[in-house]
């Protein structure tokens, strides 16, 4: 018998960066982790950047996840700080790949709209409509890790329809009648 499939979801960044680890099984999910990292402001940026991935690859050592999903970095009007995320995007993508995950890169748009339907979503809107996906109780987690959820979920509910060749859709009527269980 095949093992469930395993995907972390990772909302990078510098100072806090968000992971949640979700299993599959059929058409669910649950959660088995989700969390944050929370790098000590006194670390220079090197050093943040060498325990985003020491940690992160302990947290693929335990849980064994197949797949990596990251939320591509936002292009805001700070061009330091989009580096600096960029930095941290790249070393999390690097621990996922040393270990052999097959990674995935998603735009905050796009993982919105997957997760709520609308892709202006905010990261409240986001946070709220998680625990009603979930098959599992969601502890109180601050809103970089209900990201990384939503990014984990996004992956899921994109290689879903990927894998069972099913149609994408163009209104919400079509896929309510084709994904009951979905419903809120």
């Amino acid at each position: 018998m095949a093992l469930p499939k395993r995907i972390l979801g990772v909302d990078p960044g510098t100072n806090i960066l968000g992971y949640a680890i979700i299993e599959i099984v059929g058409k669910k999910f649950s959660v088995l982790t989700l969390n944050v990292l929370r790098m000590p402001q006194q670390l220079n940026h090197h050093e943040k950047l060498e325990r985003i991935f020491r940690e992160l690859s302990g947290i693929i050592r335990h849980y064994h996840p197949s797949d990596m999903a990251i939320e591509a970095p936002f292009f805001g009007k700070n061009v330091q700080s989009m580096l600096k995320l960029g930095r941290a995007q790249g070393v999390a993508i690097a621990a996922g790949m040393s270990q052999g995950l097959l990674v995935a890169e998603y735009s905050p748009r796009k993982i919105k709209q997957s997760v709520t339907g609308r892709g202006n979503a905010d990261k409240h809107q986001v946070a709220a409509i998680l625990p009603h996906l979930s098959s599992t109780p969601l502890p109180a987690v601050p809103l970089d890790a209900t990201d990384a959820l939503a990014t984990a979920i996004c992956h899921f509910y994109q290689g879903s329809q990927a894998l069972s060749g099913k149609k994408t859709y163009t209104d919400w009527t079509a896929f309510f009648k084709d994904n009951p269980d979905r419903k809120l």
